[in-house]
């Protein structure tokens, strides 16, 4: 089987200076990521750098054999990729804490990230904050990752409660666990196997926000390419909403 097919586009949306988004894409590497960053001073757009820099520098050491240092130990339920990213995303979580407890300006700074490493047929997928996986197919979308958020938390401790009564919630949008807020973070992570011609779509909020998932999955699938399909869901989300950053990144397997 070919190389992943991939392509991303980011935008700073209609009302934000900077754009403190980032993303990652490695189709030699098959890996995959988006990271929305958080703080002052441009603290987000470095954590979010510092993330995707050090998610790629962990993978592309895996990938080329060298020998691998497990400083949170090994997972038994995992495979060797899912414990790859299971460790990249670990180590992107402290680096970023460590430049935060070091550096005065960077205090409080933190990002979200998703991201997916491709395998033949299967993609391992994780994610932290609130930025999403979505892998869509001609029968429908379906989101891979839950959202670290206060509205997912009280969901999952009170089953049965009306989600449509929390979407306008005053804190439906607060993050519950980001990267670099503490010095070790919980990373969930799953594999999924995938079928010829689907397409797995990463984005930050402000694409999911500003976009029904339905929506999302109509312009991905009727997109000529997947750069068309990521510059579409830049578009179609400046257009409905644009008061944040927006980002995403489109992977599909090779017809």
């Amino acid at each position: 089987m070919g190389r992943m097919a991939a392509a991303g586009a980011t935008h700073p949306g209609k009302v934000r200076p900077q754009n403190e988004d980032g993303l990652l894409v490695n189709p030699e590497l098959g890996l995959f990521a988006v990271a929305d960053g958080m703080g002052g001073h441009k603290a987000g757009e470095v954590a979010s750098a510092l993330t995707l820099e050090t998610i790629l520098a962990f993978i592309t050491s895996a990938a080329q054999g060298d020998d691998q240092t497990w400083p949170f130990g090994v997972e038994s339920t995992l495979d060797a990729a899912g414990n790859q990213l299971r460790t990249a995303v670990k180590l992107a979580n402290r680096r970023v804490f460590n430049e935060s407890e070091s550096h005065e300006q960077y205090t409080g700074m933190g990002t979200t990230v998703a991201a997916v490493l491709g395998k033949l047929c299967l993609a391992t997928v994780c994610a932290v904050g609130d930025s999403r996986v979505y892998l869509i197919a001609e029968a429908g979308i379906q989101c891979l990752t839950r959202d670290d958020t206060w509205v997912e938390n009280l969901l999952t401790q009170v089953p049965g409660l009306d989600r449509e009564l929390l979407a306008t919630h005053p804190m439906r949008h607060v993050l519950t666990s980001v990267i670099g807020a503490q010095n070790d973070v919980d990373v969930t992570v799953t594999s999924h196997e995938l079928m010829k011609g689907e397409r797995v779509v990463l984005c930050t909020d402000g694409v999911h926000g500003a976009l029904a998932d339905v929506e999302i999955g109509a312009i991905v699938r009727r997109a000529k390419s997947v750069q068309a399909a990521a510059d579409e869901l830049i578009e179609a989300a400046l257009s409905a909403d644009g008061r944040d950053n927006l980002t995403a990144v489109v992977v599909e397997l090779p017809r």
